[in-house]
């Protein structure tokens, strides 16, 4: 099974987009718009203290009536937010996904953010790590059907 360093060491570009909670709620949508993200952290220097996610925008930002442009971070950031350890399995990550209902997680290591990873990054390599076994079988189901010849 693959471990979330194994994971992050094979994204192309394992960058974290972060902003302060006090910035505006917009220049987190203009920021995951331009870098085409779906969530953002929230750093408070090097201490992670939320996320903001196109879904927290959608139900405490539009639903409530909120305005983007004067609507700090903070009132509708995710306050409370699951991390990972580098050492974690994805089987840990998805079990977070599917239990919590979150789609993305940052990577901790000593206390600092590490990177960041989404839901769509575990299913990746989930589906490469299954094509890897289907090749390995094909391969070993061929050679048995050689030999028998």
């Amino acid at each position: 099974m693959i471990n979330v360093k194994k994971l992050l060491e094979g994204k192309e570009a394992n960058l974290i987009f972060s902003l302060a909670p006090d910035q505006m709620v917009i220049e987190a949508l203009e920021l995951m718009a331009e870098k085409n993200t779906g969530a953002i952290l929230l750093m408070e220097g090097e201490l992670l203290v939320g996320i903001f996610s196109e879904r927290d925008y959608a139900r405490k930002g539009i639903m409530q009536g909120r305005k983007a442009k004067s609507t700090p971070l903070r009132e509708v950031m995710t306050h409370e937010v699951y991390t990972v350890t580098p050492e974690m399995d994805i089987e840990d990550c998805m079990q977070l996904f599917r239990d919590k209902r979150i789609r993305h997680l940052p990577v901790m290591s000593g206390g600092k953010v590490i990177g960041i990873l989404s839901i769509g990054d575990i299913v990746n390599a989930i589906i490469e790590e299954q094509k890897i076994h289907i090749s390995f079988l094909e391969q070993y189901i061929s050679g048995q059907n050689a030999s028998e010849s």
